[in-house]
């Protein structure tokens, strides 16, 4: 039985989600920008909370982790990598390292880039990964930390991944992804409907997020880099996929 999914927004523009395993009861969340709305979500289901995974270090992702801790006695685990500047961890984990959340298994992988020690947490079985800052809805996150090469990597491995996997990545910023990723595939005929479906989605006040890695491969200038037509589209043909993928996000940082 697959993993129940619950996108919940907080702050501004950022989510958290809750897995929960109707099997045994075990509830896991991903990421606590702000511990209420996570609460309300537990509350209003009847779950209780097990463990807290984190993905990064940012404030937007862990502020409320002491706060959800305290609350329900949740486990918390993250990165080794990161575990100087993150909460005290309860478990700290490496790429291939796993995490069970009741009957089902998760995987970590290093998806450095935005950050240096930033995991993501694939569950197969229920075709999830959460992705936070790494691979973004039609995006990807600033590199603070990493280099290309390093982002650029990390998205690779996520786009390896069954294309049937539900992307939940880390806040609401897919409109004005697509708009970017317009200016550089405006004939593309699946983004010109996702843009349409995100415009809609967003006037209801409807996340969009989580998205599907197929949509992604169709429609994210930062998995499409290696591409002939992408790389033509920077005026870099002929160029390695790393020098475009860096075209493409400095022209992101610009736009």
């Amino acid at each position: 039985m697959p993993l129940d999914l619950v996108t919940i927004p907080c702050l501004k523009d950022n989510y958290a989600f809750l897995i929960h395993d109707p099997a045994t009861g075990a509830t896991a969340v991903i990421d606590v920008p702000e511990s209420a709305p996570i609460v309300a979500a537990l509350e209003s289901r009847g779950w209780q909370l097990s463990d807290i995974l984190i993905t990064h270090h940012h404030d937007d992702h862990i502020a409320g982790v002491a706060a959800l801790r305290d609350a329900t006695g949740a486990k918390v685990w993250g990165a080794q990598a990161d575990a100087h500047r993150l909460p005290r961890l309860d478990t700290a984990l490496r790429e291939g390292g796993t995490v069970t959340i009741g009957s089902e298994t998760g995987t970590v992988i290093d998806v450095s880039g935005h950050t240096m020690g930033h995991i993501a947490f694939h569950f197969p079985d229920s075709a999830l990964v959460f992705t936070a800052d790494s691979l973004m809805a039609a995006g990807c996150g600033r590199l603070f930390e990493g280099t290309p090469e390093t982002m650029w990597a990390s998205l690779s491995k996520l786009a390896a991944l069954p294309p049937e996997t539900l992307v939940c990545s880390g806040h609401e910023y897919t409109t004005s992804n697509i708009r970017f990723a317009l200016s550089l595939e405006p004939g593309n005929p699946a983004l010109i409907s996702r843009a349409s479906k995100a415009a809609a989605a967003r006037e209801d006040v409807r996340p969009t997020v989580p998205s599907t890695l197929s949509e992604e491969l169709a429609t994210n200038p930062f998995l499409r880099a290696a591409l002939p037509d992408l790389k033509a589209a920077v005026g870099m043909p002929g160029s390695s996929d790393v020098d475009a993928f860096a075209e493409i996000r400095k022209r992101k940082d610009r736009f």
